[in-house]
């Protein structure tokens, strides 16, 4: 396989589009204008930057170029940019690694296409002194140091001799490589601990290992030396003590073939990882002159005793006393050799390949005399490894590569481009980002600024960590050492890249391809247009400014003067005040609380103007809070702030059940009281405390946590049945003994919740009336849902029995299971003493937002025409009606709704009568739905309770988890289903231990990286809820931002629309395209145009049939299923099938970009299921085995 270009390879790109090939030869003629030398080819035997590198001072010396590939890296950049380029050996013939190391192929291809020279670059064979041997045998020109030189310190244990033998110091040692742990051992038993093994015939921190005690020694030396033999051909090693806190410097020489040596000067290469440099620096920053000078005069006499030639690094320790020990000389080309340039103005690779022709440093002018360095520069390696993972290596497509540039900034790139495949198979170096200044000082912010401009998506970076170092104040004095990296644990404490676009695309591209995966949606919005916000105008006929939030209104009280003093001036008021619930209850009752946030926050400056006089605005917290994190994926407290900032003059009122707080059953009291606290804190000031059975116990944890956080307690009463019918046990005199109990606890507010409907006029005007004439001074607050179409007549009678407040919703989302139209209510109370004080027509203009927006909710309306006077038989809520006709449809129940309304009577029945309101209202549906699904009657129910396997719900509610029901509970019912499980008499929270609230949030700041005392708050409420929405956010970042149009349906192809991510941060986003189906993957390519850049994104077709040939993974829940902690090849197996194991003891052996892991076992046992043999390639988290514990185990 060859790849060439023709006669001019990569150059013909810079001339115009159609001239000839003679017209094109004039590169070359170009290039020989500026010739130095008469040799014209040169080969560069290696990958990624150093090849590119090696490359551009190749044609700068008019040499044409050659470049050697792998198959594996048929698509890399290194190919493109020679003149020619060819492939290693055939198909299969060679390992990824195993090419590069192909000596005698290279000079083949070399031969064979006319190459004069052979540059190694550094790493593969470039310190194999066969390969230069084979070169120059071949007639060809090695640039880099001779074959016996390279033998004489490319091996450490040489070099070494010969230090001792020039009078260098060195670090104590073995005398010799060693091959046998015995040998180790023996040094070990004479020097101690700790020591460091390293491979002998290589570098990079590939077969090195630090030992601190006997315990690990061996597994170290034989770690070392698999990893020694597998990158460099040979797993010998030496032995030599550990320095504690070290600096690593390293001194730059170059000399010629006529013994003249040079020092560039030296480099701080402190800041390592596993021995592998991270971030280097030059010159060194704090070393004294004196040290500096002698340490440059060792380095310079140690490579003129072995008549040193070409490019070459000294390297040497340096301890807390600034005593220097000489550790190697690397005799080839180093990464970080662009830092002593930058300093220096010397391009090394030109001093090497002019070198290697004959030329002398005197006449490169490069003397002693002539050296000087300039400033400071630092160099950091941009890897795609994940720090937040111990730095495991990342493989996949890069789908956005933006790199930095400017003054002062230097990029040796590899294969860092967009549409790049970073594969297991090599380094995980994307490119070498260098940077330049007068003072280190100055270089060091000019990489910060780099660092930041860099946009890497598709694959993990180091850049998060990058940033991390340079800001810690030990870099910033320029003292780090070689062990830093692992000495500070705050380094890890990450500020990462938000890659809040590549997110949003990967959902936009999931949506172009499968369509909204939002529950209960069904088709797409019928209005796709652009809402138009309404203007408001006062008495005058002028336009009022809405663009600030309006700052009148009644809440003022409550933050001024508390909550007692807004009770008194809520009953002082003459009006009867609204409560609209359009922000909550409405859309919950309509659409199925599905209304977003930014929808919310579009008319919210609008409605705090014209809705300035609300009693409160019903917004936020029973089903609201879990559907937001749960379908919309939203974070129910940013809602809140958000709201609250835009809408600071009206109260806020949420809904709180209980003991529950916004869960669905009891929770430790501890919980509740900090809930409140939060809720409190972030905007919510009036708490509509209810329970679902109005057990005055479970209120009671309620209103008491509400009080302590010093919010408005509105202490509410649950009504249900008809208490115009004297054969239902919810009478009047059962209402009244329940707001005595209320009282007693002293309640700021009471509230009558009807969630139902199923309060008539003339019985609201009874209940009203009585507690208005037992409790003058009590403020009264009545909601209701007008699901039998009487709730306006309902509304206006309580206010004329004395409610203070009563609830209505916008016109256009009113009605049927809503409540009543805020239309109508005012005009049944205008021109009376119980006008609510709102202006019609600001309420008109805000009706005309909710229309249009009532379309884009279409996907989820439930389909009801009209009022239903049938809730007073059934009695369900208006909150639940929409949902169980929801739920019937996805159990298959559809066509037996009138079926399931009339099980709802018959279970209410069963479970003897119960106040229905979440979460009892949800028993109920359960059990009916539960009886039509397996064609049950009451008696059936009755008579099989036994051996029925009821649903969780009803269950629960007979052990008395959701408390006590008025009146008791159905015997012998509960006894029968209950087969034996306990029975509570008193509260469920008394039973329960206090939530470890710190260990909670000590555990989300562990997995997720961030947390607050609202995310421990949502955790408590619904932990596995909150899990989901922290991995739907993970993979698809902050949605609340993204139009809703386009969070429920795909754009037209073509169709350009924003997104503004931040203020100021917009994104202009185009759908190009969607690729066809690929039919071994199952995947389609989605195609975006994001502010004019095509980005692309790999999406799961999910209604796409494909082979799955991929792994089974191991499921991270389950502690007996080992996965695999990166992607890489399985190079040993350490287990056997029913093989005992003890917690620690190695499984496997995992190499991934050189770099080896041991899989371990994560506790005792069994060994079942293996996945994998030898020599296989895995992802990360593929299941690689099953340790199944002992059965006495716990």
């Amino acid at each position: 396989m060859t790849d060439q270009h023709g006669p001019n390879g990569a150059y013909s790109e810079v001339f115009e589009e159609g001239m000839d090939l003679k017209q094109a030869q004039t590169v070359h003629r170009i290039r020989a204008n500026s010739s130095i030398m008469q040799l014209k080819k040169i080969l560069v035997a290696n990958r990624g930057e150093i090849p590119i590198r090696i490359f551009r001072t190749a044609h700068e010396l008019s040499l044409q170029t050659v470049a050697v590939f792998s198959y594996e890296d048929r698509l890399s950049m290194h190919r493109q940019k020679a003149d020619e380029a060819y492939v290693i050996g055939k198909r299969g013939q060679y390992t990824p690694v195993g090419a590069y190391l192909a000596g005698d192929e290279i000079i083949k291809i070399a031969l064979q296409h006319g190459v004069q020279m052979i540059h190694p670059g550094y790493g593969f064979l470039s310190e194999n002194a066969d390969f230069a041997r084979k070169v120059e045998k071949a007639g060809l020109i090695f640039v880099g140091p001779s074959p016996e030189v390279i033998d004489s310190l490319g091996d450490k244990v040489s070099a070494r001799t010969l230090a001792i033998k020039a009078n260098v110091p060195v670090v104590p040692g073995t005398e010799g490589a060693v091959d046998k742990f015995e040998d180790v051992k023996k040094f070990t038993d004479e020097y101690g601990f700790p020591i460091i093994i390293k491979a002998a015939y290589g570098g990079g921190g590939r077969g090195m290992r630090v030992v601190r005690e006997q315990a690990s020694l061996e597994d170290s030396f034989n770690r070392a030396t698999s990893e020694a033999k597998s990158a460099f051909g040979n797993g010998t090693v030496f032995v030599e003590r550990f320095l504690d806190k070290p600096k690593h410097i390293e001194v730059q020489l170059l000399g010629d073939n006529h013994g003249n040596i040079v020092h560039l000067y030296e480099r701080d290469c402190s800041v390592q990882r596993r021995h592998q440099k991270v971030v280097e620096l030059a010159p060194a920053k704090d070393l004294p002159t004196e040290v500096r000078d002698a340490l440059l005069a060792d380095a310079v006499k140690l490579a003129k005793s072995v008549n040193y030639r070409n490019a070459g690094t000294a390297e040497f320790l340096v301890d807390q006393q600034n005593r220097y020990y000489f550790i190697e000389i690397n005799p080839r080309i180093q990464v970080e050799h662009t830092i002593t340039e930058e300093i220096t103005g010397i391009d090394l690779i030109a001093a090497q390949i002019q070198i290697a022709a004959g030329a002398t440093l005197a006449q490169l002018g490069l003397t002693q005399d002539r050296i000087s360095t300039r400033g400071f520069a630092i160099q950091c390696r941009i890897t795609t490894e994940d720090p937040s993972k111990q730095f495991q290596p990342d493989t996949g497509k890069i789908e956005v590569y933006r790199s930095a540039g400017g003054n002062g900034v230097r990029l040796d790139g590899g294969n860092g481009f967009a549409g790049a495949i970073i594969t297991p198979h090599y380094d995980s170096m994307l490119v070498k980002c260098t940077c330049h200044g007068s003072t280190y000082e100055i270089a060091r912010r000019k990489m910060l600024r780099a660092l930041v401009e860099f946009r890497i998506r598709g694959v993990k970076t180091n850049i998060p960590f990058l940033a991390s170092l340079l800001t810690h104040p030990t870099f910033i004095d320029g003292n780090c050492w070689t062990t830093f990296i692992d000495d500070t644990p705050e380094l890890f404490d990450l500020v990462g890249s938000q890659n809040r676009a590549q997110k949003l695309l990967a959902y936009l591209g999931d949506v172009a391809v499968n369509g909204s995966s939002i529950k209960g949606q069904i088709g797409e919005p019928k209005f796709k247009g652009e809402i138009i916000l309404p203007e408001l105008f006062d008495d005058k006929g002028q336009k009022i400014d809405t663009a600030e939030p309006c700052q009148k209104g009644w809440r003022n009280i409550i933050v001024k003067e508390g909550p007692e003093a807004f009770a008194k001036a809520v009953r002082a008021n003459k009006g009867c005040l609204l409560m609209d619930t359009t922000w909550r209850d409405a859309h919950q009752s309509l659409l199925a609380t599905r209304v977003r946030t930014v929808d919310l926050l579009n008319i919210a400056r609008e409605t705090s103007h014209a809705y300035s006089n609300l009693y409160s605005l019903e917004c936020w917290g029973g089903a609201t809070f879990d559907v937001a994190m749960r379908f919309l994926y939203e974070d129910p407290w940013d809602r809140l702030r958000k709201m609250r900032k835009l809408v600071p003059n009206i109260p806020f009122q949420m809904l709180l059940r209980g003991a529950n707080g916004v869960a669905y059953s009891s929770l430790p009291d501890n919980a509740i009281y900090h809930f409140c606290e939060q809720a409190k804190k972030h905007g919510v000031d009036i708490f509509r405390v209810f329970d679902a059975l109005n057990d005055i116990d479970q209120l009671e944890v309620g209103i008491k946590a509400v009080h302590k956080a010093r919010g408005v307690v509105e202490g509410t009463v649950c009504y249900s049945g008809d208490m115009l019918n004297p054969h239902k046990k919810y009478n009047l005199e059962y209402y009244l003994s329940l707001v005595e109990k209320l009282v007693n606890l002293k309640i700021h507010i009471l509230g009558i919740k009807d969630m139902a409907g199923v309060l008539k006029p003339r019985a609201a005007t009874i209940l009203i009336g009585s507690i208005r004439k037992k409790y003058p001074d009590l403020p009264i607050h009545v909601h209701t849902h007008d699901s039998a179409g009487t709730g306006v007549a309902s509304m206006v009678a309580c206010a004329n029995a004395g409610a203070d407040a009563v609830d209505t919703a916008t016109d256009s989302l009113s009605g049927m299971t809503s409540q009543p139209s805020v239309g109508a209510v005012l005009a049944s109370l205008e021109g009376s003493d119980l006008d609510p004080g709102l202006n019609v027509h600001h309420i008109r203009a805000i009706d005309t937002y909710w229309a249009q927006l009532r379309l884009l909710y279409s996907p989820f309306e439930a389909g009801l025409t009209g009022p239903d006077p049938e809730v007073y038989e059934h009695e369900i809520p208006g909150g639940q009606l929409t949902n169980m006709m929801f739920q019937a449809s996805q159990l298959g129940l559809g066509a037996q709704w009138a079926e399931t309304k009339k099980a709802y009577e018959q279970a209410n029945d069963l479970l003897g009568d119960i106040v229905k309101v979440t979460p009892t209202s949800k028993v109920v549906g359960d059990l009916a739905q539960f009886m039509v699904s397996n064609k049950l009657n009451f008696d059936d129910v009755q008579k099989r309770a036994g051996e029925l396997d009821f649903p969780g719900s009803v269950l629960e509610f007979f052990e008395g988890l959701m408390g006590q029901p008025y009146g008791g509970f159905p015997e012998p019912l509960r006894t029968n289903a209950l087969r034996g499980r306990r029975k509570l008499d008193k509260r469920p929270g008394l039973t329960l231990e206090p939530l470890d609230l710190q260990k909670i949030k000590k555990d989300i700041h562990t997995k997720w990286g961030s947390v607050t005392e609202c995310d421990v708050a949502s955790y408590a409420m619904y932990p596995k809820v909150f899990e989901d929405y922290r991995k739907f956010i993970q993979k698809y970042g902050d949605l609340s931002v993204l139009p809703t149009r386009y969070f429920l349906s795909a754009p037209e192809i073509g169709e350009e629309f924003h997104v503004e991510l931040e203020k100021g941060k917009v994104l202009i986003l185009k759908l190009l395209a969607v690729g066809p189906l690929s039919d071994t993957t199952g995947q389609r390519e989605v195609f975006y145009e994001m502010n004019g850049e095509v980005r692309q994104v790999t999406v799961d077709d999910k209604k796409a049939a494909v082979e799955n040939t991929s792994r089974p993974k191991a499921d991270p829940g389950d502690s007996s299923q080992v996965g695999a902690p990166m992607a890489g090849v399985v190079v040993e197996i350490r287990v056997h099938e029913a093989g005992e194991v003890k917690k620690g003891d190695p499984i496997a052996v995992l190499s991934a970009m050189k770099m080896e892991m041991v899989i371990s076992a994560p506790h005792a046992g069994k060994v079942s299921s293996i996945q994998i043999k030898e020599g296989d390639s895995v992802g990360g988290s593929d299941l690689i085995c099953k340790i199944v514990k002992p059965a006495n185990a716990k």
